[in-house]
C-alpha cells in the first residue's frame, strides 16, 4: 500500500483549508450553557462557500459537474472541517450523493446528482436505527405497494434534518433485503415541511413523515424521524444490492476522519498550552508526566490516521484483502472512537481548570469528540463486528 496522496487529493485538502480558514469554532452559543440546541440549523453561509468551491461534488463524476475523486479525498476534506467544528452536513450529503451515483438508477442520478453537487437539495442520512445501537436497516420496514413503497418505523438522531431537503433512509423489505429510500422533507412547491418548521408533521412534504427534535451531545439540532405508512415513489428508492452496506462503510470512515481532525486540533492546542504554562519556573511541557501523556496521545492519533487511510483506501480502490473492507472500517472506527476520547480527556487534564472554562474553546471540542465517538455506534459494537468477521474469515 502507498498512502502518498495524489495531487488532486492534496488540492482538495488545500481548497478545504482555504474555505474553513475563517470558521470560528465558537460561532454559536456553547452547548454547556444552552438548554436546547445551539442553533436552528446548519451554517448556510459556509455551505454556500463549499458549493462555490466544488467541495460538495468531490465524489461526483465529471458528467455531473464533479471532480471524480474518491473516499480518500473526502476524508481529507472532512478532517479539515472537523478542526474548526464546521457545522455543515458535509459527511452525510457527500456520502449519500456518492451512493446515489454508484447504485441509483440512471433517472435518479440524472435528476439529482448535478443539483445536489451544487448544494441544492441538501441530503442527510438516517443511520442510527431506532435506538442508536441497533442496525439502522432493521428500524424501518419497506413494502411494495403499486408503483411505490410504503415505509414504517423510526430512526433516531438524524443529523442536520432541520434544514435538509431529503433524508436517505435504509429499510428492510419482506424479502429480507435492504433498500435506500430518499424521503422528501420539503414540499414540491418549495414550502418547508413540518420537519424544518418544528411542527412535528410533514404534511407539506411526504405524507406520514414527522420529525421530533433531539439535541445532540455537541448541542446540534438532530431529529427523530417517524415514518407512519409513508409512501415513496419507486423512482426514489435505491434497490441495488450492497448500496446500504457501501453507504454505511463510507459514512463510518468519514466519521473516523472527523475524529482525527478533532483529535489533531485538540493535541495541538494542548501542546501550545503546555509549552507556555509554567509551574515552578518551568513550562509544564518539560515535566516527564506531561510529556509521556502527550506522547501517548500522539501515538493514538498516528494509529487513528493509519487505520483511517487503510479503510478509505479499501473503499476507494475496491482492493481485496484477508477480510472484507468492513473489517478495515471496523478497525478504524475502534481506534477513532477510543482514540479521540483519550485525546480530549488528556487535554482536559493537562489544561487543568482552564480546560473546563466555557469561555475557552476546548470544551466544545470535548463535546464534539463525544458525539463523534458514539456516532454510528461506539467502539464495542465494532469490536463485536470485527470478531464476527474474523470468525467467518480465519486468517492464515
Amino acid at each position: 500500500m502507498d498512502f502518498t496522496f495524489t495531487e488532486e487529493q492534496l488540492a482538495a485538502a488545500e481548497a478545504a483549508r482555504g474555505v474553513f480558514a475563517g470558521v470560528a469554532p465558537d460561532a454559536v452559543p456553547s452547548p454547556a450553557l444552552t438548554t436546547g440546541a445551539v442553533a436552528e440549523g446548519f451554517d448556510r453561509e459556509l455551505w454556500d462557500r463549499l458549493a462555490g468551491t466544488d467541495l460538495l461534488s468531490l465524489l461526483l463524476g465529471e458528467e455531473y459537474g464533479g471532480a471524480g475523486l474518491d473516499a480518500i479525498a473526502l476524508c481529507l476534506v472532512l478532517r479539515e472541517s472537523a478542526k474548526v467544528l464546521a457545522r455543515v452536513p458535509l459527511l452525510e450529503h457527500s456520502t449519500a450523493l456518492a451512493t446515489v451515483q454508484r447504485y441509483g438508477a440512471a433517472e435518479l442520478r440524472d435528476r439529482l446528482a448535478a443539483r445536489a453537487g451544487r448544494g441544492e437539495p441538501v441530503l442527510t442520512v438516517a443511520a442510527s436505527g431506532r435506538t442508536g445501537h441497533d442496525p439502522a436497516e432493521l428500524a424501518v420496514t419497506a413494502r411494495r405497494d403499486g408503483d411505490g413503497w410504503v415505509l414504517d418505523g423510526v430512526q433516531t438522531a438524524v443529523p442536520w434534518v432541520y434544514g435538509a431537503d431529503l433524508v436517505v433512509v435504509p429499510a428492510r423489505t419482506e424479502a429480507d433485503r435492504s433498500v435506500l429510500a430518499l424521503v422528501a422533507l420539503v414540499a414540491p412547491g418549495g414550502e418547508r415541511t413540518g420537519a424544518e418548521a418544528g411542527a412535528g408533521s410533514a404534511a407539506g412534504g411526504t405524507a406520514g413523515v414527522s420529525v421530533a427534535e433531539q439535541v445532540s451531545t455537541s448541542g446540534e439540532r438532530f431529529g427523530e424521524l417517524r415514518l407512519d405508512s409513508a409512501r415513496v415513489a419507486d423512482r426514489d428508492v435505491v434497490v441495488a444490492e450492497g448500496a446500504w452496506e457501501w453507504l454505511r462503510e463510507l459514512l463510518t470512515t468519514g466519521t473516523c476522519a472527523l475524529a482525527l481532525g478533532v483529535g489533531e486540533r485538540v493535541l495541538r492546542m494542548t501542546a501550545d498550552y503546555a509549552g507556555k504554562r509554567e509551574q515552578f519556573g518551568h513550562p509544564i511541557a518539560t515535566f516527564q508526566a506531561v510529556a509521556v501523556q502527550a506522547a501517548d496521545r500522539y501515538i493514538d492519533l498516528r494509529a487513528m490516521e493509519a487505520t483511517l487511510w487503510q479503510a478509505a483506501w479499501r473503499i476507494a480502490s475496491g482492493a481485496s484483502g484477508a477480510l472484507p473492507a468492513a473489517g478495515d472500517v471496523a478497525v478504524a472506527k475502534i481506534w477513532a472512537a477510543e482514540g479521540v476520547r483519550r485525546v480530549v480527556q488528556t487535554a482536559q487534564h493537562l489544561h487543568g481548570g482552564f480546560g473546563a472554562d466555557t469561555e475557552y474553546v476546548l470544551h466544545r471540542y470535548h463535546a464534539w469528540a463525544k458525539q463523534i465517538e458514539l456516532a454510528l455506534g461506539g467502539a464495542g459494537g465494532y469490536e463485536e463486528a470485527l470478531g464476527d468477521l474474523l470468525a467467518a474469515h480465519p486468517l492464515g
